[in-house]
């Protein structure tokens, strides 16, 4: 998810200036709101709102970081000079829930109109933050890996954060281990049983290039030949 919608650089962002847990970088989190106009805009500001956006993002930021195991600022990915986050509640076009492009998160005025009622607004609006701020703060081999990989470790992270939602994905499910999405979070997660830390220094490994000779140095075998047996486990 990785397109991005025009953008008008003059709007008025709201910004707040936080110290990380982790370092001494200060990483700013912004947030607005483009469709407060549309329903779905409308409903943002009523059930979620700007403040629960900022509250949340540094803690979204800091759980990434501990799950791939970047404890230190030179371990991370960064946008300068600025180094600033923006949330933007937006009226995509496209169908997509989220998107983002460089260091902003788009999120869907017309997606925020079918999340659940009640606690589900939050809970559903949490958990595509989740995945959207893994792809901004994720390496991918400066676009060099299957993009199917990059989403799966987005939805990796929604699986092992507060925010997954049970029966989303199931192990041994899909075609290919780089279907991406569920299907990929479910695989990797396997690869995790077979080598402690695996996704953490798969991505880790993935700063500059991705090859696919990483596999074989991190588990002995081709992705192939683990794909099938991650297969056979579940058949």
């Amino acid at each position: 998810m990785a397109t991005k919608p025009p953008h008008n650089s003059s709007l008025p962002w709201l910004l707040i200036a936080l110290s990380l847990l982790q370092g001494s970088l200060a990483v700013r989190f912004g947030a607005t709101n483009n469709a407060s106009a549309t329903p779905g805009g409308q409903r943002f500001d009523r059930e979620i709102g700007l403040a629960y956006t900022l509250e949340a993002m540094p803690g979204i930021a800091n759980f990434i970081w501990t799950l791939f195991r970047q404890p230190s600022e030179g371990d991370r990915r960064h946008y300068y000079p600025d180094d600033v986050v923006n949330v933007i509640i937006q009226d995509l076009q496209d169908g997509a829930l989220g998107e983002t492009g460089e260091n902003n998160v788009y999120m869907s005025a017309k997606g925020i109109e079918t999340y659940p009622p009640g606690d589900g607004t939050r809970i559903m609006y949490t958990s595509i933050l989740y995945h959207d701020m893994t792809h901004i703060f994720q390496w991918s081999g400066k676009g060099t890996a299957p993009g199917g990989l990059t989403e799966g470790m987005a939805d990796y992270t929604v699986l092992k954060s507060p925010y997954y939602v049970g029966g989303y994905s199931t192990p041994g499910q899909g075609e290919r281990w780089d279907e991406g999405y569920g299907t990929t979070s479910r695989f990797l997660e396997y690869c995790d049983s077979l080598r402690e830390g695996f996704t953490p220094e798969l991505n880790r490994m993935m700063r500059e290039v991705y090859l696919p000779e990483y596999w074989n140095q991190l588990l002995g075998k081709d992705v192939d030949q683990v794909w099938r047996e991650y297969k056979a486990k579940y058949a």
